[in-house]
C-alpha cells in the first residue's frame, strides 16, 4: 500500500466561510423591503409653518397662487388669487384646471393655502392631497405672525 495515496484520498479543512447562504438571506431581504416600502409612504408630504414662521421669499418676481378656504355656514368656500388682488370665487373642481395652466407657464410659482382658522382641518388635507395628485411639488400654508 502506497503512503501517497492515503494522503490524496484525505481532504484537508477548509479555513474559507462559506458567504452564500449570507448572499441568499441578503437578496431575500432586500426583495421584501423593495415591497413593503412603497406601501409606507402614503400621506401628504406637507411643510408645516412654525408658531414665529418666517416671510415667504419669492424666487422671482412670480406672484403665488394663493387657494383661500373661508368658513361659510360650516362649509368650507375656495377663492383663488393669482397675484392681482382679487380673489376669485370657485368650486374645487375648477383649481386644479388653473392650476395646471399656471404650473405650465411658470413651474417655479408658488402654491400657498390661506385657510380660515376655523374651517375643517378635513378640508385642508383634501385640498392639499388633490394638490399632491395635480402634480404640485410643495404647498405652503399661509399663517399671521405672533406680532
Amino acid at each position: 500500500m502506497n503512503v501517497s495515496n492515503k494522503k490524496a484520498g484525505r481532504r484537508r479543512p477548509m479555513a474559507e466561510i462559506n458567504v452564500v447562504p449570507y448572499i441568499d438571506v441578503t437578496l431575500v431581504l432586500l426583495i421584501i423591503f423593495m415591497i413593503t416600502t412603497p406601501m409606507l409612504q402614503s400621506g401628504v408630504e406637507v411643510d408645516l409653518p412654525r408658531a414665529q414662521a418666517a416671510m415667504i421669499d419669492q424666487k422671482d418676481d412670480t406672484p403665488p397662487f394663493i387657494i383661500s378656504i373661508q368658513n361659510a355656514d360650516g362649509a368650507g368656500k375656495y377663492f383663488i388669487n393669482v397675484g392681482d388682488g382679487e380673489d376669485e370665487p370657485v368650486e374645487l373642481e375648477q383649481i386644479y384646471p388653473r392650476i395646471d395652466a399656471v404650473l405650465k407657464n411658470k413651474p417655479t410659482t408658488q402654491i400657498l393655502i390661506n385657510a380660515d382658522k376655523n374651517i375643517d382641518y378635513g378640508t385642508v388635507v383634501v385640498t392639499m392631497a388633490a394638490l399632491k395628485k395635480a402634480g404640485v411639488p410643495t404647498v405652503g400654508l399661509m399663517t399671521k405672525s405672533d406680532d
